[in-house]
């Protein structure tokens, strides 16, 4: 095992309790990804993210096939379509967190923009986000309609399921899916009343200033 994949291993134990402790991942809802040289580690089927074992999480190919480890997620393949989408990104994070998914179950919400660009953190640490149609967990079919998503967009908000989020780093991933989360809340709690969002100059500005 190289020095690196006992780093990521460590990294994926740290941020699963990170998570769990923050009120963010409950039960055994929700999966970690980092990408390796020759594959992805992810957090195992019916796994705990505050109770993971590192010498348990699953090893597979940039295939998809088994290496080692405990049984993976059914969602793994969700991850390697992410890698596939976004092969600048090291680590995926998918969560189950109670005001995303909130939102994902509203009627008529917009899928290109589903929640708006309320604060300048939300716009420089997550994006546009892009939501997609509901599938069954572990539908494989959810691999193609995350592979069609724009590659500029780094999260993905699944229908009456939660947010997938990608970035150059897990901690990148992980301040990412906090600030969604947050977001999420703050566009829940304006309960439908009309929003004051940034603006064309000020997105503008915020690219320029901080650029993706």
């Amino acid at each position: 095992m190289t020095p690196e994949e006992i780093t990521a291993r460590e990294q994926i134990v740290i941020a699963g309790a990170a998570l769990t402790a923050r009120g963010l991942a409950h039960g055994t809802a929700g999966n970690i990804s980092i990408r390796l040289d020759d594959g992805i580690l992810v957090t195992p089927t019916n796994s705990s993210l505050g109770t993971l074992d590192a010498a348990r999480l699953t090893k597979l190919d940039f295939n998809g096939t088994y290496v080692s480890g405990d049984l993976p997620s059914k969602e793994g393949f969700m991850h390697l379509a992410s890698y596939q989408r976004r092969p600048q990104d090291s680590a995926v994070v998918h969560l189950h967190c109670s005001h995303s998914v909130a939102v994902s179950s509203l009627a008529d919400i917009d899928a290109d923009n589903p929640i708006p660009p309320i604060t300048p953190y939300f716009v420089m640490r997550v994006g546009k986000v892009q939501m997609l149609p509901y599938f069954r967990p572990g539908d494989r079919a959810l691999a193609d309609a995350i592979a069609s998503v724009d590659p500029a967009r780094h999260a993905v908000l699944l229908a009456n399921h939660g947010p997938v989020v990608s970035g150059h780093s897990l901690n990148n991933s992980i301040a990412a899916i906090e600030e969604l989360e947050e977001t999420a809340k703050l566009f829940l709690l304006l309960g439908g009343r009309a929003v004051r969002t940034l603006n064309a100059d000020q997105l503008a500005d915020l690219a320029h200033h901080f650029p993706s």
